[in-house]
């Protein structure tokens, strides 16, 4: 296997002026030594990863990371800016920029390599080595780890005076410390003997305060152990003797602590941008739970909050502090924002099922007719020369995913608000709906009802005799039974009356009622692109399509829902091939991608525009979603798969009219968005046009 990086990778004289064409410098050094195949590809999954949090961190440092499926091995390539560059650090710009490339599935070892990289940027010896070298081949030896960053460079000039990363000299840099993700990280753990587990919170004079911590990124690759790194030696130069034990949960995957050394913690720290796994062991201490780039900046701040926590004796409650769907919650939050992040829990496991079965069942009726419903089983008549037993094998394979939507809805709403514990009876519930016909609303009310009970029953102060078996008998048999008992005898009955009636209403939509229907529909599909609002209107649409046999009406706004979702990619694409002198390179680029994306029915292929300019690209792509959407109600399209894009067009009703309103529409999107921004351009500054501005204010910052 190749080294990780080459002088070949290395560019100690780099041109780039923005962070996008750094990026785009170093990973045609990659590409040209075979270590990335697609260079578009991959800078696409470079600014996704960008685009969920800057990469920049305080020192002068840039990392930007991903994991990506055009990367052919682990690769870092290191490039130093003729002029720093911002990354977003709250400190300034960086003149310090690793672009660290690894591909979906890498081995754990060069994952560990790569993390330890990570760790030693905490090391203001090592950073200042490679802000002196002036030799490719020795910036590239020191970021290995083959060359010692106190020891002279080629010219015989020592490069720096700071710390050295010889393993041999620094005993934190041994196997222990070369594997985070393997190994968890402790901090003068080997020096102090291990503490009783009933220990009151605070630390005594003769023994350290203990904290266990653990840190996580979205990649996993980089911020992880940076912010392990900088937790540990604010522990280390902690003046009050403190002892910090980190859990790593990188790409790797990841060593739980032992339970011994969570029981004697004096306080939890959680810096993480994704869920913590198996958070329950945590339960009980006082917490302190930030952001990932938080432990990195600011690590002594976080460990003084978890003392003066441990001080006052405030503790997480008994059962888990947060939820998974919780943990970016704010203290503040009510009730509503909850709500609708426990809703969007449930549909966003639903989707893949829809998915899959519904396009299962699409195929079956292209090959087959839609006759093939009423085919025998295929566990007992199939033939294996004949198309129609394979559209019958498809349609009964989709039949059996869709019979999982409302379930899986109700199941995961569950999830959400009481964690794994509320699997079983939301899915018990999801189940009853489906039996007695309350369908997508009945999955609704059985999830919020299976979440509610078990959070009521987890406050019920139990024997500590009996908690071992509360999360595998006790709780999914008493809410269980409640739940299903509630879904069967009380309200059951009334959602699958409400449920049929919207049914009706739909089946006899027809004029004006149809094409408003449809606009709402399209302004809700474009109004947050692959949001709480689109998925809102999507599920309203899929749920619609998951009974048996779904009226016309169902179908109609199937099709509407996805026509007007394709828009938004597609109207950038085209602004950006009409007029591309409005828009920058890197969104030149992002549209050629928009015609695939908008195509395939991925409504946040426009997310990289709108991101950079919301005021003008969400109006503009509301605009053509209200009017494909309206239109494809007017035309009478309807669609039995919900999902797929051009590529279910000869399953839609209507085919041709159809298309015309997902032409329509993205003109209109692109037109509007070329005058829109062809006026900012042409308007003169801010300081001339006051009563621009002034409007532009006026609009919500959550557009």
């Amino acid at each position: 296997m190749s080294q990780l990086i080459t002088a070949e990778l290395v560019d100690l004289d780099l041109s780039a002026t923005t962070k996008a064409d750094a990026a785009r410098s170093l990973a045609e050094r990659m590409v040209s030594q075979g270590r990335v195949t697609d260079l578009e590809g991959f800078l696409a999954d470079v600014e996704a990863r960008e685009a969920q949090m800057p990469t920049g961190l305080e020192g002068g440092i840039g990392i930007p990371h991903c994991r990506s499926t055009h990367v052919t091995e682990p690769t870092l390539a290191f490039g130093r800016p003729r002029s720093p560059i911002d990354f977003g650090a709250t400190d300034g710009p960086a003149d310090l920029i690793f672009l660290i490339a690894a591909p979906d599935g890498a081995d754990s070892d060069h994952l560990t390599i790569l993390s330890s990289l990570a760790r030693h940027l905490a090391d203001p010896g090592f950073t200042a080595a490679l802000r002196s070298v002036s030799d490719a081949e020795r910036a590239s030896a020191l970021i290995r780890g083959d060359a010692d960053p106190g020891t002279p460079s080629s010219d015989g000039q020592p490069e720096t005076s700071g710390e050295t990363s010889d393993t041999s000299a620094d005993p934190d840099s041994g196997p222990e410390h070369a594997e985070p993700s393997t190994q968890p990280q402790q901090s003068q753990q080997s020096q102090q003997p291990q503490r009783p587990s009933d220990r009151e919170s605070g630390a005594s004079a003769s023994e350290p305060f203990r904290i266990v911590a653990v840190t996580s990124c979205p990649t996993g690759i980089a911020h992880t152990y940076m912010a392990a790194e900088s937790l540990e030696r604010a522990a280390e130069e902690d003046a009050s003797s403190t002892v910090v034990t980190v859990e790593t949960q990188g790409s790797a995957g990841f060593q739980r602590l032992d339970p011994s050394v969570i029981a004697a913690a004096d306080a939890v720290i959680f810096a993480h941008d994704v869920e913590v796994r198996e958070r329950e062991r945590f339960a009980g201490k006082p917490t302190v739970d930030v952001g990932v780039k938080a432990a990195i900046n600011r690590p002594a701040e976080l460990i003084e909050e978890a003392r003066n926590k441990a001080a006052r004796g405030e503790s997480s409650p008994k059962a888990s502090a947060a939820v998974p769907m919780d943990k970016g919650a704010a203290e503040g939050d009510g009730f509503g924002t909850r709500l609708r992040t426990w809703l969007m829990t449930g549909v966003s496991y639903m989707v893949p099922f829809v998915a899959a079965g519904g396009l299962l069942i699409a195929l079956s009726f292209a090959i087959g007719g839609y006759e093939i419903a009423d085919a025998k089983s295929v566990a007992d008549h199939f033939v294996w020369t004949e198309a129609h037993s394979w559209a019958a094998l498809l349609n009964q394979i989709g039949g059996l995913a869709f019979g999982f939507l409302v379930p899986v809805l109700a199941g995961y709403i569950a999830y959400g608000m009481a964690d794994r514990p509320g699997l079983v009876p939301g899915f018990v519930g999801g189940a009853v709906a489906v039996q007695i016909q309350a369908g997508f609303l009945g999955g609704l009310v059985a999830g919020l009802l299976a979440g509610a009970i078990v959070m009521a029953i987890q406050k019920v102060d139990i024997p500590a005799v009996l908690r071992g078996i509360m999360p595998v008998v006790v709780i999914p048999l008493i809410s269980s039974a409640i739940v299903g008992a509630l879904m069967f005898v009380v309200v059951g009955k009334p959602i699958a009356t409400a449920q049929k009636a919207m049914t009706d209403w739909l089946g006899g939509l027809t004029g004006t009622n149809a094409v408003l229907l449809g606009l709402l529909i399209g302004l809700m599909m474009c109004f947050d692109l692959g949001g709480p609002v689109n998925k809102v209107a999507y599920t309203f649409a899929t749920g619609g399509i998951a009974s048996a046999d779904p009226g016309n009406g169902s179908l109609m706004v199937m099709a509407a829902a996805m026509g007007a979702g394709m828009v938004p990619p597609l109207g950038m694409a085209l602004a950006t091939t009409v007029r591309g002198s409005l828009f920058t390179k890197t969104e030149r680029e992002n549209g050629k991608a928009a015609w695939v994306l908008g195509a395939s029915f991925i409504s946040e292929g426009a997310i990289p525009f709108a991101a950079a300019d919301p005021l003008r690209v969400i109006p503009a792509s509301m605009a053509g979603g209200a009017v494909t959407g309206a239109l494809s109600m007017a035309f009478g399209s309807t669609l039995r798969a919900p999902h797929g894009g051009i590529f279910v067009v000869p399953l839609i009703g209507s085919p041709l009219l159809y298309l015309v309103a997902i032409a329509a529409g993205t003109v209109v999107t692109a037109g509007l968005t070329l005058v829109l921004k062809g006026a900012r351009k042409q308007a003169p500054k801010a300081e001339s046009a006051p009563a621009q501005d002034s409007g532009e204010a006026r609009v919500p910052a959550g557009v």
